[in-house]
């Protein structure tokens, strides 16, 4: 039993480090390429249309791409970055190639959802472009975001678990050698309930959080 619960312990730290790692650059470079899309559009205060068509164009390119195909393909630039294709620091490079324009799309919604009202009228008081980026898209936009962001995690917990299981460590890791390969119910159930818990006090901190946001918006 205590040796169980030191491998789910060891297979919680792993994913909670790949899923970490890997959220926060989606969150760094998501952020700013959602800003892109929506401000390079048509009728966008950055208005270029060829820009903006190209940028979409590789987002779309690999959110169609399943997780497993995407982790499989990635394998020799993984390698030329961490220097490893096995472990929980090779699994941060797919994670991150995948969750970054997952997150893009979906920040991108809160962004158009925005009053165009209050664009115009900070163009009217003379508004500098960048200043409504930062004092009026984003601040409006925050809350849906934080929505964003968080199912964008708990995607990756998803992906994260796919990846354990060949190789990369972590919960799904865990539940693949010890649960499945070796009929350990008691392992597989476990992992189970861990993952369900993680999945859903992720989804109850931002829900709360994108509550207040709200509310202070408002």
């Amino acid at each position: 039993m205590s040796l169980l619960i030191e491998r789910l312990w060891q297979g919680l730290l792993d994913t909670l480090t790949m899923v970490g790692v890997s959220a926060a650059i989606a969150l760094a470079a998501g952020i700013p390429l959602a800003v892109l899309l929506v401000t390079t559009g048509r009728g966008g205060i950055f208005e270029a249309p060829r820009l903006n068509a190209v940028v979409g164009t590789i987002v779309n390119l690999f959110r169609s791409i399943p997780f497993l195909i995407l982790m499989v393909a990635l394998i020799p630039f993984t390698r030329l970055i961490v220097g490893t294709t096995y472990g929980v620091w090779a699994a941060v490079v797919p994670l991150t190639i995948a969750a970054t324009p997952f997150f893009a799309r979906i920040a991108e919604v809160s962004l158009r959802e925005v009053d165009h009202g209050l664009i115009e009228a900070a163009q009217a008081m003379g508004c500098r472009r960048w200043h409504i980026v930062w004092h009026v898209l984003l601040p409006e936009a925050l809350p849906g975001i934080v929505g964003g962001f968080t199912i964008t995690i708990v995607t990756m917990i998803n992906s994260s678990a796919m990846a354990g299981a060949i190789g990369a460590g972590g919960l799904g890791d865990l539940a693949y050698r010890y649960g499945y390969q070796r009929f350990d119910t008691q392992v597989m159930v476990t992992v189970i309930v861990v993952l369900v818990a993680l999945v859903s006090l992720i989804q109850l901190g931002g829900d709360r959080l994108a509550k207040r946001l709200n509310k202070r918006a408002s």
